[in-house]
C-alpha cells in the first residue's frame, strides 16, 4: 500500500470525516471517559523550566486539575526525543528505529481525549524540541487520527499579532489532519525573559482554559 492509500485509510477508518470536511462540534462523540473527566496530555516545548511557555502550562494544568481531569505531562526540553530521519522503517505505523522517550508519548497519547501544546516561539517556529516530537507522530499516525481536543500555549516577545499567524496555522492545519478539534489559544505576546508573563493576565487565562474543559 503507498503511502496516499495509508493516510486515505487512516483518516476513513477514524471516522471523523466525511466528504473531506472535519464533523462540528454537534456531532463529535463526547470525550468522556467517567462523569466527564478527560486524560489530558500536556507536551511542552520550552528548554527553560521556568520559562514563560512553561508557566502558562502550569497554569493550565492547575486548572484542569481542579475541574478533576488527568494530567500527563511531557517536557520534551528535558527528554531524548531524536528527530525523525525520514527512513519510513515504521511505514506511519508501526515501530520506530529510534527506542527513546517518545516511548512516553506513545503510551499516552492514543487513549488521550486532549493533547495541549506549550511552546515559546524561537525565531518565528515552535521549538525545535517539541518539532521533533510532533514530526515522531508520523510512526503512529494510524493510532492517532482518532476523536481528541487540542490546545495551543504560545508565548513570544513580540507584540505583533501577525508573527504569531505562522504557529497558529501549524497548530490548525495539523488539528485539521488529525481530525481533532480546537479547545482554545492562549496566545501570550510581549513576553521574553523569563518570568515576564507572570504579571500579565495570560496566566489567568490559561488557567480558566483548563478549569472551563
Amino acid at each position: 500500500m503507498d503511502r496516499r492509500s495509508f493516510i486515505r485509510n487512516s483518516i476513513i477508518a477514524a471516522g471523523t470525516i466525511v466528504g473531506g470536511a472535519i464533523l462540528s462540534k454537534s456531532v463529535l462523540p463526547s470525550l468522556s471517559k467517567e462523569k466527564g473527566k478527560m486524560k489530558i496530555l500536556v507536551i511542552t516545548g520550552s528548554p527553560r523550566k521556568n520559562g514563560n511557555s512553561n508557566t502558562l502550562a502550569d497554569n493550565f494544568i492547575k486548572g484542569a486539575k481542579e475541574k478533576g481531569h488527568n494530567i500527563v505531562r511531557f517536557d520534551s526540553a528535558f527528554k531524548n526525543v531524536h528527530p525523525c530521519v525520514a527512513c519510513n522503517k515504521c511505514g506511519m505505523d508501526g515501530d520506530c528505529v529510534f527506542n527513546d522517550d517518545f516511548n512516553y508519548i506513545k503510551e499516552n497519547i492514543v487513549d488521550s481525549d486532549m493533547v495541549v501544546f506549550a511552546t515559546p516561539m524561537y525565531y518565528f517556529g515552535i521549538s525545535a524540541q517539541l518539532k521533533a516530537v510532533i514530526d515522531r507522530f508520523y510512526s503512529i499516525n494510524g493510532k492517532i487520527h482518532t476523536t481528541k481536543k487540542a490546545a495551543l500555549i504560545l508565548t513570544y516577545a513580540d507584540t505583533s499579532k501577525k508573527e504569531a499567524e505562522p504557529i497558529k496555522t501549524h497548530y490548525e492545519v495539523l488539528l485539521n489532519y488529525l481530525s481533532w478539534q480546537d479547545a482554545g489559544q492562549i496566545i501570550a505576546s510581549g513576553v521574553w525573559t523569563e518570568g515576564s508573563v507572570n504579571n500579565t493576565v495570560y496566566p489567568k487565562q490559561a488557567y480558566e482554559l483548563g478549569k472551563s474543559l
